[in-house]
C-alpha cells in the first residue's frame, strides 16, 4: 500500500499548482478528480480532446496517478461514449482504476445493474477497473446492496470511504462484509456528527483498516480525500495525515 492525495484537497488551485502543493507535501501519488464543475480537468474535455487530456495527465510533477474519480453531468448514451474516452485516457497514462458514483436512492435496482455492467464492460476492454464509491444517500451506502450489486456486476469493485459508514443518520455501520470488493480507498477524519473534522478529532480507525486491507491482499492507494476546512491550515492537516498513514504502513 502507498499514500496518495486527491486533487480535491486543493480545489481552488489550477491543476499544476495543485500538483506542486502535493509535491511540497512529499506525496508521491495523486488521485485526479474529473469533475464537470471544477477548474481542473473535466470529463467533457477528455471526450472532446483525448490527446490534450493525456498531455495534461503527463504533467503531474512526477506524481503517479493512482486513480481517476469521475463526476459527470452527461446523460443517456453519451455518458458511455464519454466513459470510453476516460478509460482510454486511463490506459494511456497507466491508471488502473476509475471511481464512479452509484445511483441515488430511488434508482431502480435493475437499471443500476445495467448501467454498472455497461461501465465495467467498457473499462474492461482497456484493462481498467471500475469502482463504485461508497457514499451516504446513494445505493452504495448499504452493505447488503453493495454486495448484491457487486455479485450481479462481475468485475465491479468499490472505492471504500469509511467516513460514510461513520457519519450517517441511521447510526454507524460496519463495512467489514464488503472489504473483499475494495479496489481503492478514500480517507479523512470523521466524527459521528461531521463528515470531515481535523485530523485526530474523529473516529476513523486507520490502523484497524490497514490491517484489514492487508489481510485481503490490498496493495493499492490509501487516498487522502479531504477538501479544506474553514479556518484550518490545509497544508498542516495534509502533512499530518500523510505522516500518520505512512507510520502505519
Amino acid at each position: 500500500m502507498f499514500v496518495s492525495a486527491s486533487t480535491e484537497c486543493f480545489p481552488e488551485l489550477p491543476m499544476r499548482e495543485c500538483m506542486e502543493k502535493l509535491v511540497d507535501l512529499e506525496f508521491s501519488a495523486v488521485d485526479m478528480t474529473l469533475d464537470e464543475n471544477s477548474e481542473h480537468l473535466r470529463p467533457s474535455e477528455v471526450a472532446a480532446n483525448l490527446q490534450r487530456a493525456i498531455d495534461i495527465c503527463h504533467d503531474t510533477q512526477r506524481l503517479v496517478i493512482s486513480n481517476f474519480r469521475l463526476l459527470s453531468s452527461t446523460q443517456g448514451n453519451d455518458r458511455y461514449v464519454e466513459y470510453e474516452a476516460i478509460c482510454k485516457l486511463a490506459k494511456a497514462v497507466k491508471v488502473a482504476s476509475i471511481t464512479v458514483p452509484s445511483g441515488q436512492f430511488g434508482t431502480p435496482f435493475n437499471e443500476e445493474v445495467e448501467h454498472l455492467r455497461e461501465l465495467v464492460a467498457i473499462s474492461a476492454t482497456e484493462g481498467v477497473v471500475t469502482s463504485m464509491h461508497t457514499h451516504v444517500g446513494c445505493l452504495s451506502q448499504d452493505c447488503d446492496t453493495i454486495q448484491v450489486l457487486c455479485d450481479n456486476v462481475k468485475g465491479l469493485g468499490i472505492t471504500l470511504d469509511p467516513s460514510h459508514f461513520i457519519c450517517r443518520e441511521d447510526g454507524e455501520k460496519s463495512y467489514d462484509k464488503v472489504l473483499k470488493y475494495v479496489r481503492h480507498v478514500y480517507l479523512r477524519d470523521t466524527s459521528k456528527d461531521a463528515m470531515h473534522v481535523r485530523v485526530g478529532q474523529g473516529e476513523v480507525e486507520y490502523g484497524r483498516l490497514i490491517q484489514q486491507l492487508e489481510q485481503i491482499g490490498y496493495k493499492r492507494a490509501l487516498t487522502v480525500h479531504m477538501p479544506p476546512l474553514t479556518d484550518t491550515d490545509q497544508m498542516a492537516e495534509m502533512r499530518k495525515i500523510r505522516l500518520l498513514l505512512e507510520s502505519l504502513l
